[in-house]
């Protein structure tokens, strides 16, 4: 099984630079893959697309949005959070803030924007929504679209600890160097599938996260 394509090169980087491309390369048309099981999200990774084809016939499909916060600090940073340890899903793990899509919000983006304000406080007074990311799928039938967005430094966080223990920055820098990027894997159902992680000091970021944080790098300095 093929490994995702993983290019080495660095990237010119720069707060106004990484702005003026996500303008001009995102925007805000909603995929019908977000609704869609018969529309399968594609990762580059052929063992992750046969996954995502199984969880597709098993699973209903689960929309969701997440907020890829970008700070804009002079060098810039992306807003994470760790999920509460308690949760049944995901304990523990490195996240954007985000989750499922309720019927009640407007778009995908007020969703993500819902969340951001829930999980950490995060005033949307604060953020300049930029536009949707690639739709992202997961083995446990999410289909996750990322609103990219630019954070005007200045906010002061709210922790709800009843779903993350913890919010941190970590330089954007470092999240779009391919160097950083390290490709994983593991088994699903006797098939091999790749996945990247992006260990930071002591936080593991991995799995979907890392994944869409490479899809983002893609995006914005690759295509």
């Amino acid at each position: 099984m093929n490994k995702p394509t993983l290019t080495t090169d660095p990237v010119a980087l720069g707060a106004a630079d990484f702005f003026a491309r996500s303008k001009a390369k995102l925007g805000f048309d909603v995929p019908a893959g977000l609704y869609d099981p018969n529309i399968i999200p594609a990762s580059g990774d052929p063992g992750t697309d046969k996954m995502l084809e199984i969880v597709a016939r098993e699973q209903p499909v689960r929309p969701a949005a997440v907020l890829i916060a970008v700070v804009d600090h002079p060098e810039p940073t992306i807003l994470l959070t760790q999920r509460a340890a308690h949760l049944n899903d995901h304990a523990g793990q490195i996240a954007f803030p985000g989750g499922k899509i309720d019927v009640t919000d407007s778009s995908p983006l007020d969703a993500a924007l819902r969340e951001a304000e829930e999980e950490v406080g995060l005033s949307r007074d604060f953020v300049e929504p930029l536009g949707y990311l690639d739709l992202y799928g997961t083995a446990f039938g999410f289909r996750i679209l990322p609103t990219v967005a630019k954070v005007r430094p200045g906010f002061s966080l709210t922790i709800n600890h009843s779903e993350v223990d913890d919010a941190f920055e970590v330089p954007l820098s470092f999240l779009m160097n391919p160097v950083n990027h390290q490709v994983h894997s593991k088994e699903f159902r006797g098939m091999e599938r790749f996945y990247y992680a992006m260990p930071f000091a002591e936080r593991y970021i991995w799995g979907a996260t890392a994944g869409m944080l490479r899809v983002l790098y893609e995006r914005i300095y690759s295509s």
